[in-house]
């Protein structure tokens, strides 16, 4: 995290710096190739970031407060990050910068505050007992092949993947349903951040949810929730502009919370299953692997939208058929409606509890020390 810091306010600056002007394959290859090195510096903190959750507390339910934290503060994060996009640049603009220099202002901005975050977080971090571990030496492939030996683990990359394609192909096709179903493309970061604010409001009753019935039903019952609100809205929003896209947002916000917290208090519970399995705490590869697995579900949730676009036959800024309409509210709505779904009962069998992770931790401590397992 502390290597990570200076690259990535050097990333953040260059990714908002390129030369005005840029065009076809030189255009592509110079955002694919910024992106890159950000996203690089980027995962280099994050991997270990995510993995202290596990490392600082073994407890099932404090975890869940941990990632409710974490949780709130990228709510809150969003919001300021999309609001101060443009006031930054307009501020920039009117001190006399140009355009290409006000952005490449804001992407120094945006990297100062993400650096002066981070070392904030990484000199926070008080060492503990629990942070004094051998590191393992196993070697790489081998540490990867334990992984997937390890049910719970398995069970919940299949839930991220599927859920992150569903929610990243919401997310990428909400400003089309928007603008070209609605008519209403001026209101649209008006509808994001209420949907925001409602997930950021709820993410406390989505944690407080799961400590009475685990972590696995509240996050199926928000995935349902959230599956119903999109079939409603495929079936239901008209062709034209109406209030009732702001109770989808605030519906979807709410379910969502669940989304922002559980993930990230259900991934530090599958650490035990290793330790029983190996006998070390293997962190860093667990989050390693789910990391990369996420970011390609992310990928192809942004891929597919841009491919059903194409088949519905869009056109950019014009009127749209009743072929491609019915494709974006299909793909908008639908599509990750019954990914989301598919969800729901494995989450509800969901193997690891706040009982049998109890009993796990008694088992690990007993094969440590036998008397602290009695």
């Amino acid at each position: 995290m502390l290597i990570a810091a200076v690259p990535i306010a050097i990333g953040s600056w260059i990714q908002l710096s390129l030369p005005h002007g840029l065009t076809g394959v030189t255009a592509f290859f110079a955002v694919m190739l910024t992106f890159w090195l950000k996203d690089t510096f980027v995962t280099m903190a994050v991997v270990p970031y995510a993995s202290l959750i596990a490392e600082v507390t073994h407890d099932y339910q404090e975890r869940s407060s941990l990632a409710l934290y974490k949780s709130i503060n990228a709510v809150v994060g969003y919001i300021l990050g999309a609001g101060l996009v443009t006031v930054l640049v307009g501020l920039f603009m009117n001190v006399g910068l140009s355009r290409a220099g006000a952005w490449s202002g804001t992407g120094a901005v945006f990297g100062a505050i993400a650096m002066t975050t981070l070392l904030i977080t990484t000199f926070s971090i008080k060492d503990t007992t629990q942070l004094k571990e051998e590191p393992t030496d196993m070697h790489v492939w081998q540490a990867v092949k334990l992984c997937f030996r390890n049910k719970p683990f398995v069970i919940l990359m299949v839930i991220f993947m599927l859920g992150g394609f569903a929610f990243t192909v919401q997310a990428a096709l909400l400003p089309y349903l928007i603008q070209y179903q609605l008519g209403m493309a001026s209101q649209l970061t008006y509808i994001m951040i209420g949907s925001l604010i409602m997930t950021g409001l709820f993410s406390a009753p989505a944690k407080l949810l799961a400590d009475k019935i685990d972590k696995g039903p509240t996050y199926a019952l928000g995935l349902t929730l959230a599956s119903i609100t999109f079939l409603l809205a495929f079936f239901f929003l008209p062709h034209r502009p109406t209030p009732w896209v702001y109770v989808v947002a605030v519906v979807l916000g709410i379910s969502f919370s669940t989304q922002w917290v559980l993930p990230y208090a259900m991934m530090p519970d599958v650490i035990e299953y290793d330790e029983k399995m190996t006998g070390k705490r293997r962190e860093g590869i667990y989050y390693g692997i789910s990391n990369f697995l996420t970011k390609f579900a992310y990928a192809l949730g942004v891929a597919v939208p841009g491919w059903a676009l194409q088949w519905s036959g869009y056109i950019p800024n014009a009127m749209q058929t009743e072929t491609a309409l019915f494709g974006i509210r299909f793909f908008y709505a639908v599509i990750p409606a019954v990914t989301m779904l598919i969800c729901v009962p494995i989450l509800f069998r969901y193997p690891i509890t706040r009982n049998s992770h109890d009993a796990l931790r008694k088992e690990i401590a007993a094969s440590h020390d036998p008397k602290a397992g009695q």
